[in-house]
């Protein structure tokens, strides 16, 4: 059984981030967009799973997509999965200077990189809402 508000609550988290996210780009605040737009992701993936009442722990993107494939039988398309490859790596090194040799993450990102993570970003956010539909007309 479909859990509407529990998908509902983890999308509306999943919109509101990438739109923080969105704002950080905005004002050149680029690493923060980009971990932002990972997180947004995250969240998208996690409603998913959640409202099929198949929730997952952890911030892998790749993980989250297994479990879908595994736990919900649905196969992601290639964009989909190329797109949580390339956000995954902003999880860590936008926000810790020890992830670096020298300086800090903030010098690291172009608004190019915040601009396309915030695209993938909505690209995953519009695959999972058509899945979601899907799965709420089957019933």
């Amino acid at each position: 059984m479909l859990d509407h508000n529990e998908f509902s609550r983890w999308m509306e988290s999943a919109r509101r981030t990438l739109e923080s996210a969105k704002r950080d780009a905005q004002y050149g605040d680029y690493n923060w967009a980009c971990f932002k737009a990972h997180q947004a992701a995250e969240k998208a993936l996690k409603a998913l799973l959640w409202g099929c009442g198949k929730p997952k722990v952890g911030h892998s993107l790749p993980k989250l997509l297994s479990g879908i494939r595994e736990e919900l039988g649905i196969a992601p398309p290639d964009d989909i999965e190329e797109s949580c490859v390339r956000l995954n790596k902003f999880y860590t090194p936008t926000r810790y200077p020890d992830a670096w040799s020298e300086g800090i993450p903030e010098e690291y990102y172009s608004e190019k990189e915040a601009l396309e993570a915030i695209e993938m970003t909505e690209k995953i956010i519009r695959w999972v809402e058509g899945v979601w539909r899907e799965l709420s007309r089957r019933g």
